[in-house]
């Protein structure tokens, strides 16, 4: 019997700053809202982008996603190589393995010299500024949070009095209310991404946060995947308001007709509790494949509700 969905079930779709297909977008009954990715290319000054994606949004909620402690590509690597540059400097045991591709390739480091991995081999193809990198080893330590990219969009939206924001790999309390005295009035979603940001979760006091089980990085990072089950449960127990991100209906990239085993997933997560989902980047290039996965989850929301 299916558990009762007494609340639409809403999305916050990754918009591509230039998209011709906003509007429609917005537009949407199953959207509450919108995410820049601020790793997306932009040009001229942030504050105009800001204001235009503003006023496109009009009452739908803009949250700007910063990148934070994440860790990515800072220039190209071409094949063979032996060095990719970070974002952020780092420490981590070595040799350890490096993931690319939301886990679907594999690198082994073998020294780490600031923000330069020294690579065994790494993946046969070039990699390219912006691309996340994960290494989900212990020993990792990332230094600093905010990058200048994040600290520039925090600027001009204080001047526009923006908000909302999601932090990616909120790992503390300290990350949170470091962010606070940052923006007045801010109005957060933590990413949790790694088993550091899981034992934030868990860990008792004031949040000051809506929490987001964001899975694109938090699969690879746990040490089972099967953990993610147990991870998503855990974080809609902490916040019921959490939003559950990334690996949704993401066959609708490659085709407009979805997998069963994407049904099947959105279907756990709203069985789980989960009300508002964030559909990520992949999907979010394309109108037909982020109004199909829309339209779609619209669908599921009106057959759960009507039992």
């Amino acid at each position: 019997m299916l558990n009762a969905i007494r609340s639409d079930i809403k999305a916050i779709v990754t918009i591509p700053p230039y998209a011709p297909f906003i509007d429609e977008v917005v537009a949407h009954p199953a959207v509450s809202g919108v995410r820049l990715n601020t790793v997306m290319p932009t040009k001229g000054a942030l504050e105009d982008l800001l204001k235009r994606l503003q006023d496109q949004v009009g009452d739908k909620e803009l949250w700007i996603d910063l990148k934070c402690r994440q860790l990515r590509v800072k220039t190209y690597g071409v094949p063979p190589f032996t060095e990719i540059e970070l974002t952020h400097n780092i420490s981590v045991d070595t040799p350890v393995t490096a993931y690319f591709n939301d886990g679907k390739e594999q690198a082994t480091v073998l020294e780490v010299d600031g923000n330069r991995l020294i690579m065994q081999e790494g993946p046969q193809r070039v990699i390219g500024p912006g691309e996340s990198i994960n290494i989900p080893h212990p020993s990792l330590k990332i230094e600093g949070y905010l990058t200048t990219t994040d600290q520039q969009y925090i600027e001009a939206g204080n001047k526009l009095g923006l908000t909302r924001y999601m932090l990616s790999f909120v790992e503390s309390q300290d990350d949170v209310s470091a962010f606070n005295a940052l923006v007045p009035n801010a109005q957060i979603v933590a990413k949790i991404e790694s088993r550091k940001g899981l034992n934030y979760v868990q860990t008792p006091g004031q949040k000051e946060a809506r929490l987001m089980a964001a899975r694109g990085d938090l699969y690879i990072e746990l040490k089972k995947p099967h953990h993610i089950i147990n991870a998503m449960e855990n974080i809609i127990a902490k916040d019921p308001n959490a939003i559950a991100a990334s690996r949704i209906f993401s066959s609708l990239t490659y085709s407009l007709e979805p997998s069963c085993a994407d049904i099947g997933d959105v279907n756990s997560l709203m069985r789980m509790g989960y009300k508002t989902l964030m559909l990520g980047d992949e999907i979010c290039q394309r109108r037909e494949s982020v109004l199909s996965a829309l339209n779609l989850l619209y669908e599921m929301n009106q057959q759960y509700k009507s039992k």
